[in-house]
């Protein structure tokens, strides 16, 4: 069984921890760190328990879940972390400082391609593919979100947990048209019309 080792990144000019078992990173240490830079920078502190609850992080939590599972852990007691997943790491760093937008995402990008490299390499891609291509990357999140829930709609799934090995295909298929076509055609919801409208074609052997 692989144990777990806490490596340490630095961010906002302090060490934040990462679990190497699960590549989750401490949310602890990223709110105590990222509120002394903000201080230093004379804002006002963020709360973790405002962010995480806001109905926009919560409606991202959930798609994560429906992809990964659980993405927060919570320890109890002094000196205890908060553990999150590496995109919601991401998320709650650039809502402590926006303007950190490429930077914040390039300094994890390569952490979170090897994440769950046994069941999610074909939605990292796609994640990938589509960051080059938001300019807003403040708001690539929401992007994601709602490009997962349509393919999740297209898929016929509530669940991807109980999802079929059809649906599987065809949600990895669409991905991978999606991080495809997302440099050739730029506008966001014309790629994915047309990367489900391939992935389809192909899975019934070319046939409309």
């Amino acid at each position: 069984m692989k144990t777990g080792v806490l490596m340490k990144r630095e961010l906002f000019g302090r060490e934040i921890s990462q679990n190497s078992k699960n590549e989750f990173f401490s949310a602890t240490d990223l709110v105590k760190a990222g509120n002394r830079w903000r201080a230093e920078n004379e804002l006002n502190p963020i709360s973790f328990n405002d962010w995480y609850n806001n109905k926009t992080t919560q409606d991202f939590v959930r798609e994560l879940e429906s992809q990964y599972g659980i993405v927060r852990i919570s320890g109890r007691g002094r000196g205890v972390h908060t553990w999150v997943h590496p995109y919601l790491f991401i998320d709650l760093a650039l809502s402590i400082n926006p303007k950190l937008k490429i930077t914040v995402y390039s300094w994890l990008y390569d952490n979170l391609i090897q994440y769950r490299n046994d069941s999610g390499d074909s939605y990292k891609k796609m994640c990938g593919a589509l960051y080059n291509t938001v300019s807003n990357k403040s708001a690539f999140h929401k992007v994601i979100t709602d490009v997962a829930s349509k393919i999740k709609v297209e898929c016929n799934v509530t669940d991807w947990q109980e999802a079929s090995e059809k649906q599987l295909k065809l949600r990895d298929k669409i991905h991978e048209y999606v991080a495809l076509l997302s440099d050739v055609l730029k506008d966001i919801p014309n790629v994915i019309d047309v990367a489900i409208k391939k992935a389809r074609q192909e899975l019934k052997g070319g046939n409309a």
